[in-house]
């Protein structure tokens, strides 16, 4: 069970920063679904990973991340297409 909680925690870093790193050299808008479903992932898969390790804080950012994300979903689903 270590091992899979230390890899969703490796995981989400890569999901996180990687598509933060994509979004400001400009190869992933932030209301794209990759961008979006990639904070989703990230933030549940933190979420796993902080609670495990009784970091509180970090998992509670972490949710309100997720949050905003499936809010994010939410509003790009109700978009009108051009």
């Amino acid at each position: 069970m270590e091992i899979l909680i230390e890899t969703l925690g490796w995981i989400a870093s890569i999901l996180i920063v990687g598509s933060y790193g994509l979004n400001i050299t400009g190869k992933l808008s932030t209301d794209s679904k990759a961008y979006i479903w990639a904070n989703i992932f990230g933030g549940l898969f933190f979420v796993i990973n902080t609670y495990h390790h009784q970091a509180y804080p970090s998992m509670v950012v972490n949710m309100i991340w997720v949050i905003i994300a499936i809010i994010m979903i939410a509003k790009n689903k109700n978009k009108p297409t051009s």
